[in-house]
């Protein structure tokens, strides 16, 4: 069930209507929120619902035994079983046919080349980002941060389904609080709701399809078949591409949320305006970034240790990051980039040289983000070195970006110079129309945004995450 279609449209009208109607119960309104968020993502594969269910239920349990427990040791232990489950079920269903393809080729060079149990295993949707906020949850409850909360409360942060298949990796100490209180609903989460919404829907039914299918898949499917020009205002379509794309998800996200009267952090903030890479990540996937800092790059030593620690850290955040994106050598190359820029810049840093002019790191920092992408987007390692080659041909022929590619590529990158404050502004100028003429306009831009958008509705990109 995808955000920009009819089907979501009248499940999410039924929902709302449903929720608020027992808003003075807050149980009731979380169970029915949860019973909602399962079939939501049921429509996918009912299957995986019981793997939802079991995924909590390990966090809620495992947090619980920490919270009454007052040996550090037992606890360490716990908090260290606890992480290994959700590993377990992360690794299981995302990376266990790639490590067996990985051993099965070191078997055959060594010639003991054998039949392995390939699975052929189905990725369940969302899987990273609800293993991910369980980890949060328990890393916290460990650390003292958060108290253990209810089973019913600790699946409905798992399962919510704003955020269930794509993010923003909401984290315990965010919404079990607001799980606590019964939520209001006020004009001006109303009004900065539904511009989200329908700010995400042009990015994405707009901008970011009409580039897909006309600009960046064709050429991405076979590069040695496009010329240099081609090859390199794809990249630059990718890079708008999956901005909008993404961000448009995480926005929707938050302005449903608002609806239900949740509040969601920002996941984006203008990521191509960033002047380093560490910039970069501080914009770019939020949520994602200050998980890594927070759990992996701390967890590991982050900046204690020396130099030579730091930088081995961040490089390790960065691989493992890339990792989890998927399981493929082009996600770690394209997080050994991320990782190997950023260690760059810790040492240009330390060693007081002096940075770029604004305005020249801004675009060496979002060129160095666009080769990344080739990875992150080609297939398979060889086709990402196919198309590198084909940008170093050198033929500037144009056979593929029409004047209507071309301007959505500019509009993409002009949305990251707005005023940063500009949608907040919008949106207190809107929370004082009637309701009636807010409806009206509301509806009035989605009609047109429908009009506008390519045929049919792809997935998110980071559904497959």
């Amino acid at each position: 069930m995808l955000f920009p279609t009819l089907d979501f449209g009248i499940f999410f009208l039924v929902v709302f209507a449903v929720i608020w109607a027992v808003s003075r119960s807050n149980e009731w309104r979380k169970i029915l929120l949860l019973l909602a968020s399962w079939v939501f993502y049921g429509a996918w594969d009912w299957r995986f619902v019981a793997l939802l269910i079991a995924s909590a239920v390990i966090n809620w349990g495992a947090a619980r035994i920490i919270d009454a427990s007052d040996a550090p040791g037992a606890r360490k232990a716990v908090v260290t079983i606890g992480i290994i489950g959700n590993l377990a079920i992360l690794g299981f269903f995302k990376y266990y046919d790639f490590f067996l393809e990985q051993l099965g080729v070191l078997l055959a060079d060594f010639g003991y080349a054998r039949d392995l149990p390939l699975l052929q295993i189905i990725l369940p949707v969302g899987v990273s980002f609800f293993t991910f906020q369980g980890m949060s949850y328990l890393i916290d409850v460990y650390r003292d941060r958060i108290r253990s909360e209810s089973l019913l409360d600790i699946t409905l942060l798992m399962s919510f389904f704003p955020h269930l298949v794509a993010g923003p990796i909401v984290r315990g100490a965010d919404l079990l609080p607001q799980f606590r209180q019964t939520p209001k609903l006020n004009r001006s989460m109303v009004a900065m709701a539904l511009l989200l919404i329908v700010w995400g829907l042009f990015k994405k039914a707009v901008v970011a399809s009409e580039l897909s299918v006309n600009l960046v898949d064709p050429v991405f499917f076979d590069p040695a078949a496009h010329s240099s020009l081609d090859l390199v205002l794809a990249a630059y379509g990718y890079a708008v591409q999956i901005y909008c794309d993404f961000s448009a998800y995480s926005d929707m996200a938050i302005g449903i949320a608002a609806l239900f009267g949740y509040r969601f952090p920002r996941n984006f903030n203008q990521p191509y305006r960033a002047a380093s890479m560490q910039d970069f990540w501080r914009r770019w996937h939020i949520s994602l970034s200050s998980w890594l800092r927070d759990y992996l790059y701390i967890g590991l030593g982050g900046n204690r240790g020396g130099l030579f620690m730091q930088c081995r850290n961040i490089l390790l955040t960065m691989l493992l990051g890339g990792f989890w994106h998927g399981a493929k050598w082009t996600f770690l190359i394209w997080g050994g980039i991320h990782g190997g820029v950023q260690v760059i810049e810790t040492l240009w840093r330390k060693a007081g040289l002096p940075g770029l002019p604004k305005l020249l790191a801004i675009l060496v920092t979002f060129h160095i983000v666009t080769f990344g992408w080739i990875f992150f987007r080609a297939d398979s390692f060889d086709s990402a070195i196919t198309y590198l080659g084909g940008i170093g041909v050198g033929d500037w022929s144009n056979g593929m970006t029409t004047p209507l590619l071309a301007g959505l590529i500019v509009l993409g990158m002009a949305f990251h110079f707005t005023p940063p404050l500009l949608a907040q502004g919008i949106a207190l100028r809107l929370r004082a129309l009637p309701a009636p003429l807010l409806g009206l306009l509301i509806g009035a831009a989605i009609i047109l945004i429908d009009a506008m958008r390519y045929e049919g509705v792809a997935p998110f990109i980071y559904y497959q995450f």
